[in-house]
């Protein structure tokens, strides 16, 4: 019984979450302010692959804007191909600026849809997967590996701004299209939105999956007592890797969103920053939550937009203030606030009953001599 009322409770979240995201959201925000949650939405993707790998796998991933790199490039890639054959050029614009009169190899297979696609499943999830077992397998964990994640973050960076074929420090911009469709059309780029809330709703439900399944199971288990489960017979390195590999899928799903939604891709929006940065909401909204992390994320990106446009210079300091109060008081999020309220009310012992003051004396009993 309890069950089957979790399950209706689940579809009704998703039924929610769905009328709030097709329905009330296009009808409220302007075109401008829902292309703002439409990048909000692709961080949300990233930030619930983080759950899952940190909150559930504890693995401080500090490295995610490598594999939201990955997947924003290749879809610009893609993307100024497209425009430049629509112009009839054989090369993108900024390639004819600097001088480049011939495709460069390596660009030459994003010209097809299919392989673009293909690729920004296949490149990120090997890359991670191979990562993965190397790290895993030699037992490298805690402040090692978030060391580790956040150097690669900040080699890619380094390595995008020397690459004049991909725009160097300027990185890709001026998308016109998207698959054939025209992006200055409003309706196009509320088609843009409506995908990005879908593949949230897809992503948030396949974490929940695995959350609850086994494997969600050994992963906390893995977690709290590596050295436990191995002893059980488990290989915590190959239960590690899926989650690090699901996690960095997710991240390039959604820089492949964000590429087309925001209009350019720079490597300033790929370095130690940006991770940082999702991992600041994830942080926020509670990373051993479900929704703790999605809603975390779109909550810190909504409120760098607002405070930014009054304070610009005083945001940051807001932002890691915040982060500060919530890991020192809140170590569990915003999420966790509730559950603890909860946890102190069942705890709480029950009122004992006060004695009666004056209680009627029992009659004493005459006994004859």
């Amino acid at each position: 019984m309890r069950s089957l009322l979790g399950r209706w409770q689940t579809w009704a979240g998703f039924a929610v979450a769905a009328v709030l995201l097709f329905g009330v959201a296009p009808a409220v925000l302007s075109t401008f302010r829902l292309g703002l949650l439409g990048q909000y939405l692709c961080f949300a993707i990233v930030a619930a692959g983080i759950g899952l790998a940190w909150g559930r796998g504890g693995m401080l991933t500090l490295g995610q804007g490598v594999f939201f790199g990955l997947g924003a490039y290749m879809m610009g890639m893609h993307l100024k191909i497209a425009d430049a054959e629509i112009r009839g050029n054989s090369v993108p614009d900024f390639m004819q600026i600097a001088g480049i009169p011939v495709l460069p190899g390596y660009w030459a297979p994003f010209a097809s849809p299919a392989f673009t696609l293909l690729a920004i499943v296949v490149v990120p999830t090997a890359i991670a997967a191979l990562l993965g077992l190397g790290v895993f397998k030699r037992r490298v964990k805690g402040a090692y590996f978030a060391i580790l994640s956040q150097a690669l973050a900040a080699a890619m960076a380094i390595l995008l701004v020397g690459q004049a074929t991909l725009g160097g420090s300027n990185g890709l911009n001026g998308f016109r299209t998207f698959f054939g469709f025209t992006l200055s059309d409003p309706v196009n780029r509320q088609m843009l939105y409506f995908i990005a809330a879908a593949v949230l709703l897809v992503v948030v439900a396949i974490v929940r999956q695995l959350m609850q399944s086994r494997y969600g199971e050994l992963l906390v288990a893995v977690r709290d007592g590596e050295e436990r489960v191995r002893f059980l017979g488990y290989d915590p390195a190959n239960i590690k890797v899926v989650a690090y590999t699901a996690a960095a899928l997710f991240a390039s799903i959604a820089g492949a969103l964000f590429a087309p939604i925001i209009g350019f891709i720079t490597p300033a929006q790929v370095g130690i920053v940006p991770s940082i940065a999702f991992l600041i909401g994830v942080a926020i909204g509670g990373r051993t939550t479900l929704l703790g992390p999605v809603l975390g994320a779109i909550g810190v990106a909504w409120a760098q937009t607002a405070f930014s446009e009054r304070f610009p210079a005083g945001w940051t300091y807001a932002q890691g203030l915040l982060f500060i109060v919530v890991v020192g008081f809140f170590p569990a999020g915003l999420a966790g606030i509730g559950a603890l309220r909860k946890r102190r009310a069942r705890t709480k012992p029950a009122a004992q009953p006060v004695p009666d003051p004056d209680p009627d004396p029992e009659p004493e009993k005459v006994t004859a001599s």
